[in-house]
C-alpha cells in the first residue's frame, strides 16, 4: 500500500499500536466491573504469550496456569498438534456450513468421542457448555413427555435461561426470574430424589460427578442408586462433565470413576476446543435422538448456527488424538495423585488449612477457623466482613510473589480450586506445594503483608455492601 492510503487489516500492527490499552478498553466498552476487580486484587497483569501451563510477562519471567481458563485448556496453551491442524483446516478451504449437506469432520469427530462413551450412540455438537446442558433438559423434556428437570445445590450448568434454572447458586439467578419450573436437591440426597420422582413429574436429574463449586464429590454409590430410581420412573440422568469430561479426573468422564453409571445424556464442552474454537457436545442414547428428530418435518426441530463447523470439529479431533497419544488420562490421574497427596500432608502442619479433596487434577483446597486465638480473632474478622476473603488472601500472593494462577471455587467460599492443564508432571507440582507452603508459613506468622492485604480485603468488602 502507498502512504496514506488504505492499510487494511493488520492484527500485528493492531495489537502493538492499541495492546497497552486493554484494560481501558474493557472498563469502556465491556464489563465495566471485571478491570476494576482485577485491580483491586492485584491481577491486573499484562501477559505477553503462552504455551503449555506456563504464560509469560514482557520481562520474561514466567507464570504457572493452576486455572487453565476455567479447564478449557486441558492439554495446554497453543497445543502444535492443535495450530496444526486449524492451519490445514483453513487451507483446505472447505464447503464448511452448506447447512444442506453432510460433511466428514463432525461425524468423525462423533465417532471418536462415543469411542469413549461406549453406552451411547449420538452427539449433538453447539458451541459451548451451556449449549449442551440446554440440549440435553429439551432433549429429556421431549423424550419423556414431562416437564421438570431436578439439580443438585451449589451446581453450576451454565447461564442461559435453561441452565441457569438448573444452576444452584442463587447469585447467579437472582433477578433474572421468571426461570423454569425446576427443583434442587441436595448432591447425595437419595430421600430427596424419590420424595420428588413419586411426583410424577420428573423428566431428569442433571448432576456434576464433581460439583465445580467447592470441589464436591457425588457420595459414592450416588450416581448408581440415583440413576436406578430415575429409569424407575421413566426419568433421565444427565451427566454434566462440561469441567469435569476428558481426563480431567484421571479418567475420560468423571462417572466412570463409579461402576455402573450410565448416563442417558452426557454434556462435554471446554477442553474439546483446544483453547481455540468454542465447541460444547451433547451425547445421548439412540432412543433418545429418535424421539427429538422423529421425522423429516423435524429435522431442524433443534439446531445450532456455528454447530458442526470445521474449525471446531478439526480442533476437537485433534485434542482427542494428543490425548490418546500424550496419554493425558493418565498423567492426570498419577500427577493429580501426587500433588493431592503433597497437599494433604500439610494439613495436620497448620491450623487454617482445614482439607484437601478431589479427583485427578480437580483439586479443593478448603481453609477453615484456627484454634489459636490471635489467628482466630483475624479469621473472624475476615469472615464478618465477607466469607472467601482469607481463600482471596492465599490466591493474591501465590500470584503476586510466586507467579502462580489459581482461583477460589466460588464466591462466599475459603476454597481454592486447581485446574490446571493436565500436562503439567513432577515439577509443576513441586513449585505449587513449595508457593504454597510459604503462603501458609507466612498466614501462620500473624503478620506481614498477606494479614495488610486483608485489611485491604475488609475495606473493600464493607464498602460494596
Amino acid at each position: 500500500m502507498t502512504d496514506g492510503g488504505p492499510q487494511g487489516f493488520d492484527l500485528k500492527r493492531l495489537l502493538a499500536e492499541r495492546g497497552a490499552e486493554r484494560y481501558d478498553l474493557h472498563a469502556r466498552h465491556l464489563n465495566h466491573q471485571l478491570p476494576r476487580m482485577l485491580h483491586t486484587i492485584g491481577f491486573d497483569k499484562v501477559y505477553e504469550r503462552a504455551e503449555g501451563a506456563y504464560f509469560w510477562d514482557a520481562e520474561g519471567n514466567d507464570y504457572l496456569d493452576m486455572l487453565a481458563g476455567f479447564g478449557v485448556m486441558g492439554i495446554g496453551r497453543h497445543h502444535p498438534v492443535v495450530r496444526r491442524a486449524l492451519h490445514d483446516v483453513l487451507d483446505a478451504q472447505l464447503a464448511d456450513l452448506t447447512r444442506f449437506d453432510c460433511q466428514p469432520l463432525p461425524g468423525l469427530l462423533a465417532e471418536k468421542l462415543l469411542g469413549h462413551s461406549p453406552h451411547l450412540d449420538r452427539v449433538f455438537f453447539g458451541n459451548s457448555g451451556t449449549e449442551a446442558v440446554e440440549t440435553a433438559l429439551k432433549f429429556a423434556r421431549y423424550a419423556t413427555g414431562k416437564p421438570r428437570v431436578l439439580y443438585c445445590t451449589h451446581a453450576f450448568h451454565g447461564l442461559t435461561t435453561g441452565s441457569l434454572s438448573v444452576n444452584g447458586e442463587s447469585g447467579f439467578r437472582d433477578g433474572f426470574a421468571p426461570l423454569l419450573p425446576d427443583t434442587p436437591i441436595a448432591l447425595g440426597d437419595l430421600d430427596a430424589l424419590r420424595r420428588e420422582l413419586k411426583r410424577g413429574d420428573v423428566a431428569a436429574l442433571v448432576v456434576e460427578p464433581i460439583q465445580g463449586k467447592g470441589v464436591h464429590a457425588a457420595p459414592p454409590g450416588f450416581l448408581r442408586e440415583a440413576q436406578e430410581l430415575l429409569h424407575r420412573h421413566k426419568a433421565l440422568l444427565i451427566a454434566d462433565e462440561v469441567q469435569t469430561g476428558l481426563g480431567r479426573t484421571g479418567d475420560f468422564y468423571a462417572y466412570q470413576h463409579e461402576d455402573g453409571v450410565e448416563p442417558d445424556l452426557v454434556c462435554v464442552a471446554k477442553a474439546l476446543s483446544g483453547g481455540y474454537v468454542p465447541v460444547g457436545a451433547t451425547l445421548g442414547k439412540d432412543w433418545i435422538f429418535r424421539k427429538v428428530y422423529s421425522s423429516m418435518d423435524r429435522v431442524l426441530v433443534h439446531s445450532a448456527s456455528f454447530g458442526s463447523n470445521a474449525q471446531a470439529m478439526a480442533a476437537g479431533l485433534a485434542v482427542l488424538t494428543v490425548m490418546e497419544d500424550e496419554e493425558t488420562v493418565a498423567n492426570a490421574r498419577r500427577t493429580g495423585d501426587l500433588l493431592r497427596e503433597r497437599l494433604s500432608a500439610l494439613v495436620d502442619r497448620y491450623e487454617l488449612l482445614h482439607e484437601v479433596r478431589g479427583r485427578g487434577l480437580m483439586i479443593g483446597i478448603e481453609f477453615g477457623r484456627p484454634s489459636s486465638l490471635k489467628l482466630r480473632s483475624r479469621w473472624t474478622m475476615l469472615q464478618a466482613a465477607r466469607k472467601g476473603l482469607f481463600a482471596q488472601m492465599v490466591v493474591v500472593p501465590l500470584l503476586q510473589k510466586h507467579r502462580i494462577l489459581t482461583q477460589v471455587s466460588g464466591d462466599h467460599l475459603e476454597v481454592i480450586k486447581l485446574i490446571p492443564p493436565l500436562i503439567i508432571g513432577e515439577a509443576e507440582v513441586d513449585r505449587f506445594v513449595a508457593a504454597f507452603t510459604e503462603v501458609m508459613d507466612d498466614a501462620h506468622s500473624g503478620g506481614g503483608l498477606m494479614w495488610d492485604f486483608g485489611r485491604t480485603l475488609v475495606k473493600q468488602a464493607v464498602a460494596n455492601r
